[in-house]
């Protein structure tokens, strides 16, 4: 049995609250509530649908607006009352046209931000299926791997000597540049960002071992 085959209508009766999370940044999004009926039709269409209690039929987000909310993933939480949607926005989320329906003065987590690295992840994978003639990324990769690698390097020794040398705007411009960098070199070898990450807990889980 599913997570979702577990959920306990009779409890709350009939409705249970959905909060949507971005799957890019982890920014929690809206809340909605669904029936049977909404869970079902989300499902099928990919597309966050809501039961409007104002309006008392099936709503899908976006169905107005344009600014749909595609699906990630669904899940339930361990008490069967509550759902998680992980869900792309392709728009603002807020009727008012703001990014989240909690304002745009909504607190923000740290890995928030941190997640704009996927995002630009995403934009280099673009300029390598597209290559625009104006993108530095493409005119990097058409220089071929030698390049990136070369620009990695100059970027890595340009850090070191702004953190001997200079002051902290320096240090986190020159960081910028060669994270950048590294992005590029791993979308050119099909490689992301989250395998990086993964082999970073791997070591972090790892038990220490003293040496004799």
């Amino acid at each position: 049995m599913s997570d979702l085959d577990r959920l306990d209508w009779a409890k709350t009766g009939g409705l249970v609250p959905a909060i949507v999370q971005d799957a890019a940044s982890g920014a929690v999004l809206m809340l909605g509530y669904m029936n049977r009926e909404a869970l079902a039709a989300t499902q099928s269409s990919g597309r966050v649908t809501f039961w409007s209690r104002s309006k008392a039929r099936l709503w899908t987000k976006g169905e107005t607006s344009g600014n749909f909310l595609e699906v990630r993933s669904i899940a339930a939480d361990c008490d069967a009352d509550t759902l998680l949607i992980l869900a792309r926005p392709s728009g603002p989320v807020c009727h008012l046209g703001t990014r989240t329906c909690f304002g745009e003065t909504a607190p923000r987590a740290a890995a928030e931000s941190l997640a704009f690295l996927g995002t630009l992840q995403e934009v280099i994978a673009e300029r390598i299926a597209d290559p625009s003639p104006d993108s530095y990324t493409a005119k990097l990769l058409a220089q071929g791997p030698r390049r990136v690698a070369q620009k990695i390097g100059e970027e890595g020794v340009e850090l070191a000597l702004a953190a001997v040398a200079q002051g902290d705007a320096d240090i986190i411009s020159e960081a910028a540049d060669l994270l950048y960098h590294v992005l590029v070199l791993l979308q050119s070898r099909h490689l992301s960002l989250g395998a990086v990450v993964a082999e970073l807990e791997t070591r972090h889980r790892a038990p220490v071992t003293i040496m004799p």
